[in-house]
């Protein structure tokens, strides 16, 4: 940051890293090494958490490389859900466990929205690898004709946390058109209401890729809410949504007394 240089007043409180809530979890679907690199120059300082999305880590080339220089730059990395589906689907667990022990990862991701996977089953994995792991477990359907209603997002959510999940995700997918948010890309408010009356929501992390839906979260719920599934090339922009420095959340913050 250059909150020195700059002297600005009146911005909201943002903590350093490592932090527990205002998080930002980035998703890489495939970053050349270059890419990544370059990312990591501006972008490092405000990434809390960074996804390689679904599958894509299978083929991302000199995947070894480019999660050691994530790991170099104090980002943690982990794979997306999917993936832990696709290896739970074809009974390889064991096999999903010596994938991540290779890569050094610290953090994975318990995800049931593409593979029917019973909830008790689901803690379980969850339960396992919390001994050994900092664990984000996904909550909802990738499937935008299956609506869960928001009792059964309260009680999945609940019993994750209680398996030993970390954080909870909220389900959108990389296009916010899912999960929490309808066909449109418009926020299902009355389920993210629900869900906040049971869950504190520092322990959630809100899939949002797109600018409209961060602004609707940030000036709801404030500059550090937790916001996932951001593309590496829109962190910067989250960052001034977050501060007030963007036309769309230029007010948010601001005392018009002074």
């Amino acid at each position: 940051m250059n909150a020195e240089l700059f002297n600005l007043t009146q911005l909201p409180f943002r903590e350093n890293k490592p932090r527990i809530e205002g998080l930002s979890m980035v998703m890489d679907k495939g970053l050349s090494i270059q890419e990544a690199e370059n990312f990591i120059e501006n972008g490092a300082a405000y990434t809390d958490l960074l996804k390689l999305g679904f599958g894509t880590s299978f083929a991302t080339a000199r995947l070894l490389e480019k999660v050691q220089l994530y790991h170099s730059a104090k980002i943690p990395v982990y794979l997306g859900g999917t993936l832990f589906e696709a290896y739970v689907a074809r009974n390889q667990f064991n096999d999903y466990l010596r994938l991540i022990e290779k890569l050094q990862l610290t953090h994975v991701e318990v995800s049931d929205g593409s593979l029917d996977m019973p909830h008790d089953i689901k803690c379980g994995y969850i339960q396992t690898l919390a001994k050994n792991y900092t664990v984000l477990s996904e909550v909802g359907s990738k499937d935008d004709e299956k609506i869960i209603p928001p009792y059964e997002w309260i009680e999945q959510m609940q019993s994750e946390l209680k398996a030993g999940a970390w954080k909870v995700i909220a389900e959108a997918r990389e296009s916010g058109n899912v999960g929490i948010f309808r066909g449109s890309g418009e926020i299902r408010s009355g389920l993210v209401a629900e869900i906040i009356r049971k869950i504190p929501i520092n322990q959630i992390v809100w899939e949002a890729p797109k600018k409209e839906q961060q602004v609707w979260f940030i000036k709801l719920y404030g500059c550090n809410v937790n916001i996932g599934n951001i593309s590496p090339n829109e962190l910067v922009s989250l960052e001034t949504l977050r501060l007030g420095l963007r036309g769309d959340s230029f007010n948010f913050f601001l005392d018009k007394n002074l």
